[in-house]
């Protein structure tokens, strides 16, 4: 099966009335797979053939009355019905105006400020929900950079990894410092932290397993009594 046909037997996304944005980038990627974007993006009247059209003449304004109706019949069933009788209204309503997509950024930032990791959470699972605010934010139409990310993980991570962070300060400039490198240094030392723990667990499982062995050893020889030798047998401890 080729690319073309793949791409073609792939349900279209359903907009269902929530999460917008992301529901948009995923159509145009859709419409644009299926060579519809320009038709949706574009907005034009297919002109009349004019009196002896030529055969590519004709060619051409059937693929233009094509490409304008499969991409209008796609967008029709990809909402849902009660969506759809608001068709004319759904970029306003969905998306808003500047001014509330403004608002929406600024909740979102004060979000991504007021995160601090808490002890029992890995390195990559606070990354990705610093990423999943940022992501959000870039959805909304805003510029967020990854030196910001940096910036607030080097501050809100907890103290045990004050260390790394230190040595990470003192080797290069911290503007300089890719998002990628700080997560690297902060989930090589939780690996190592992670690896000194389980080698203390099961030095102290070892260390009492062999108290036990002892015990149990000193045990016996307590409890172990002493028989004269047999005068027939000549074998001592002999009942």
């Amino acid at each position: 099966m080729s690319s073309e046909a793949s791409v073609n037997l792939m349900a279209p996304p359903m907009f269902d009335g929530t999460n917008y944005q992301v529901w948009v980038v995923r159509m145009e990627a859709y419409l644009d797979a299926n060579d519809q974007w320009e038709a949706v993006e574009n907005t034009y009247e297919v002109p009349l053939l004019l009196d002896n059209p030529t055969i590519a003449q004709m060619k051409n304004h059937k693929e233009s009355k094509q490409k304008k109706s499969k991409a209008k019949a796609c967008l029709f069933v990809v909402v849902s019905s009660s969506i759809f009788t608001k068709i004319m209204t759904l970029k306003k309503e969905y998306e808003g105006n500047e001014r509330v997509k403004g608002m929406q950024v600024l909740n979102l930032i004060r979000e991504f400020e007021m995160q601090k990791m808490n002890e029992s959470e890995t390195i990559k699972d606070y990354s990705n929900r610093f990423l999943d605010i940022v992501n959000k934010v870039r959805l909304l139409g805003t510029d967020f950079s990854y030196s910001r990310i940096v910036q607030n993980i080097l501050v809100t991570v907890p103290e045990k990894f004050e260390a790394t962070i230190s040595s990470i300060k003192n080797s290069k400039d911290v503007s300089s410092i890719t998002l990628a490198e700080l997560l690297n240094a902060l989930q090589a030392q939780e690996q190592r932290r992670l690896m000194r723990q389980a080698g203390s667990v099961e030095g102290a499982f070892f260390a009492k397993s062999q108290n036990n062995i002892q015990q149990r050893n000193r045990n016996y020889s307590n409890n172990n009594t002493t028989f004269p030798s047999c005068p027939y047998c000549k074998k001592s401890n002999h009942p």
